[in-house]
């Protein structure tokens, strides 16, 4: 609880204070210090100030100034259970509880993309969150629990960021975050390949006067490069201890948790505040600064003053924001216009830019003391490896390969695995067929549940392998590359060249290829981004793919495949040039990407993200997919009382008369051709009486009433009811045709089932009545849509928030427009040829 929640009269000991500088000294220096208690005596008639007794003695503190100290109560000590508690607590009781809250330390997890810290969060913690090997894998805060020595951690992944200026999504969520939530520590974690780089965001960490701990990560690469490092020494320097790691191996992990404790406690000697000397023409201006920023309480309160004041001189958008309401805001805004003018009038330079220049100058001189190159220039194995797979003649053919690869894979190594699966829940559905009683449970589960989730499972290795193929390009690097490769060509359909990683994201899902966007720094280009991505084929499409390619068009499985993942980039191009020419002319934004090293990822992270990637389609099977099939099902299995067209009950029983008659006159040798004709006959008045019973359900009475919108593509009444349920979930179009085409036929060994159903299915109706339903031409104007239309659900809602409803709206209504123009004209080309 914070000091400031306290009422009248409340009491409680301080566990923690918070706040910086010259705030943080004044406030510890009046004994609001840990293990203290501290009473409120009263509000001032306003609410604020607050009088509360400390010590022995008043003291007022603004409730902005008591909200950076946190407190416990005696409410919040009985909720931890103290040993002997009896129903009242004593202040040596309260203390103790105190203690115990103290052991609660926040980490933020902060460092530039590639520098291993979700790494380091993986191990740390036993998450399974996403490594990525590029910008933007991180694009929120994810948290974890960490035990260690008695002390409990709240540890959080932040987004990978170079800087902590307000030029990227990322930049501002990090920076907002430690001013907003206040950590306790803040582990930098470092490449210790590219120091100089990555120590840019130290000094910003500098500057904003956080406790801070180096984490030197990937400290082997240094030591196999013949480096030598004197790191000790620079963390003196700094005023921050360093703790060398290599997360990948959880080398290192332990002793940084253990220097935590250390810092949080206050008991580590190296810690200390420093300022970098940015030259005595800008400490001159950040001095001037600074008096009238700490006039103002609210300020202060903010962040570190110093870091207020330089972020003013280079122009910060945000810190620009802060001083608006401030008290001091004509004085700031005055004093800020002639330093700024004075240094750049000094310097011939911007004074961003001589800022940047006064820290690299800084991290130079650090590392010259501290940090020996090795001597012997050897070629790194990353510029050998560019030489070839960017390559202005082997890069495409390469990128293409291994696309077609991993397409490959995931149909012909996947078929196998899928086949036991599917063998596996045909059993099952013969088990609940035979245990069961008859009734509407009995139904439920076995066309419900089975064959509704059943049929969408059986893709789960499918998903598997392509995203274990997508983990691999990431987690190497060379998905990095392919941005850079590719550039030059997304640059002339008139997106930026980062845009492309967010775009083979798509591939695997488009929500999280949504939220990559976020490291495109131009609003235009990520809107512009969002609005294309849907046509990446992503994973939730593919067991629809599979099942209408592997159906139809198996001799051609893999290039059937390939050509409808290459009809959605072909659209993506075609619709980004169409909307930079119309919706978003603006100046274009610099390609500036990082292309980091090459690494092996070890098998068990590529795995970790894979399987990760696997849970979240699992989670599908028993959420949206499983109340979907429910659903379905429901509206398929009522009403329960049906006017047929034929009294079925009556035809069935006639065909039984019919065979024990025969069967009392034939011989042995004639009995089993009458017991084969009399199962052929009883199925086919069985499979009548489904379909009549379909159609007239509730889901075919819809499925009826908007299919002539449909039929001109070629669709019949269940596909459409199909289409219309993969507006959740693309699975769930599988899973609805699980349950639609399930017409009754036995399955054995040697069935096909669903696939089997598909190619025997038969419009009814006045509509083409008779005639097969699916045809080449069918198959592919349904690929066609099911590749364009409506975005799920769960992607409409990540680009009203990502960008607003109105472009997601817009979203929806032109795929699916375009859904059936496309199919539509992919249909008659078909049937014309």
């Amino acid at each position: 609880m914070k000091l400031s929640e306290l009422t009248d009269n409340q009491e409680g000991i301080i566990i923690k204070v918070q706040g910086y500088g010259a705030f943080r000294k004044r406030i510890t220096e009046m004994g609001f210090i840990k293990g203290k208690k501290v009473t409120v005596i009263k509000n001032a008639p306003l609410k604020d100030p607050v009088e509360y007794s400390i010590m022995g003695y008043q003291v007022s503190l603004r409730r902005s100034e008591a909200a950076l100290i946190e407190v416990i109560t005696k409410e919040e000590a009985v909720n931890l259970k103290i040993n002997n508690f009896e129903g009242t607590l004593n202040d040596d009781e309260l203390k103790s509880s105190a203690q115990k809250k103290e052991k609660n330390i926040h980490i933020a997890l902060v460092g530039n993309p590639n520098a291993g810290k979700t790494t380091l969060f993986n191990f740390a913690s036993g998450s399974k969150e996403h490594v990525g090997n590029y910008s933007g894998v991180t694009v929120d805060s994810k948290l974890a629990k960490v035990h260690q020595n008695g002390y409990n951690f709240d540890v959080v992944d932040l987004p990978g960021t170079y800087s902590l200026t307000a030029y990227t999504s990322e930049e501002l969520y990090v920076r907002q975050y430690i001013t907003e939530e206040l950590p306790d520590v803040v582990i930098n974690v470092v490449d210790a390949s590219n120091l100089e780089r990555n120590l840019y965001l130290t000094t910003q960490l500098i500057d904003m006067d956080v406790k801070v701990i180096l984490a030197l990560n990937m400290y082997d690469e240094l030591e196999k490069n013949g480096a030598r490092f004197d790191y000790k020494a620079l963390g003196k320097m700094l005023g921050i201890p360093i703790i060398p790691t290599v997360s990948s191996k959880g080398k290192g992990i332990k002793q940084l948790f253990d220097k935590a404790i250390e810092v949080y406690e206050g008991r580590d000697p190296i810690v200390r505040h420093i300022h970098i000397n940015y030259g005595a023409v800008i400490e001159k201006s950040i001095s001037k600064l600074q008096e009238f920023i700490r006039l103002d309480r609210n300020l202060t309160a903010i962040a570190s003053p110093r870091f207020l004041a330089v972020k003013l001189l280079e122009g910060d958008d945000k810190a620009l924001e802060y001083i608006e309401s401030c008290s001091t805001v004509k004085e700031i805004q005055e004093t800020l216009k002639q330093e700024i003018k004075q240094i750049e009038s000094t310097y011939n330079e911007v004074c961003e830019t001589v800022i940047t220049d006064a820290k690299y100058g800084f991290i130079d001189g650090a590392l010259k003391e501290t940090y020996i190159e090795n001597p012997i220039k050897r070629r790194r194995k990353t510029a050998m490896i560019d030489a070839f797979l960017t390559h202005k003649l082997f890069g495409f053919p390469l990128f293409f390969f291994f696309m077609f690869l991993t397409f490959y894979a995931t149909f012909h190594l996947g078929q196998y695995p899928m086949n036991w699966i599917e063998t596996g829940i045909a059993y099952l559905g013969e088990f609940i067929q035979t245990v069961m009683p008859d009734g509407p449970l009995k139904d439920l589960i076995a066309d419900g549940i089975i064959g509704g989730v059943g049929g969408v499972i059986v893709f789960l290795p499918n998903i598997l392998i392509l995203f274990f193929f997508i983990s691999f390009m990431e987690d190497t690097g060379y998905m990095a590359r392919t941005a850079f490769i590719m550039d030059k060509l997304m640059h002339k359909i008139g997106l930026h060249g980062k845009s492309f990683i967010p775009l083979v994201m798509g591939f695997g899902c488009n929500v999280p290829a949504l939220m990559a966007t976020r490291t495109l720094e131009n609003r235009n280009d990520r809107i512009l981004t969002m609005l294309i991505t849907p046509f990446m084929s992503c994973s939730a499409r593919l067991p629809v793919y599979i099942l209408i390619i592997g159906t139809f068009f198996p001799e051609n499985s893999s290039l059937a495949l390939f050509g409808i993942y290459l009809l959605g980039i072909l659209l993506a191009v075609i619709f980004a040039k169409v909307f930079k020419a119309s919706f978003f002319k603006s100046k274009e934004a610099p390609f500036v990407m990082e292309l980091p090293p090459y690494r092996v990822p070890t098998l068990k992270s590529t795995l970790v993200h894979m399987w990760s990637k696997g849970g979240e389609y699992l989670k599908k099977m028993g959420g949206i997919i499983l109340v979907a099939s429910v659903i379905i099902w429901a509206l398929g299995y009522f009403p329960l009382d049906v006017d047929y067209s034929k009294d079925y009950e009556n035809l069935l029983a006639k065909n039984e008369g019919q065979l024990n008659t025969a069967l009392q006159v034939a011989t042995p040798t004639e009995q089993a051709k009458i017991i084969e004709d009399y199962e052929v006959s009883t199925t086919a008045i069985k499979n009548q009486m489904l379909e009549e019973k379909q159609e007239q359900s509730y889901i075919g009475q819809i499925g009826n009433f908007i299919a002539p919108v449909f039929h001109p593509l070629g669709f019949d009444w269940k596909m459409t009811v199909s289409i219309l349920t993969g507006i959740a979930a693309k699975e769930v179009v599988v899973s609805t045709m699980g349950v639609l085409y399930q017409t009754g036929e036995d399955i054995d060994e040697n069935s096909e089932g669903l696939r089997n159903n598909l190619r025997k299915q038969k419009f009814t109706g006045s509509y083409r009545n008779g005639e097969h339903v699916f045809d080449t031409a069918s198959a592919l104007s349904f690929l066609i849509f099911i590749l364009i239309y409506f975005p799920c659900i769960a992607v409409v809602a990540t680009i009203s928030r990502e960008a607003n409803w109105k472009w997601s709206a817009f979203v929806v209504t032109y795929t699916t427009a375009l859904a059936w123009v496309v199919s539509f004209i992919g249909y008659h080309i078909i049937n014309f040829l």
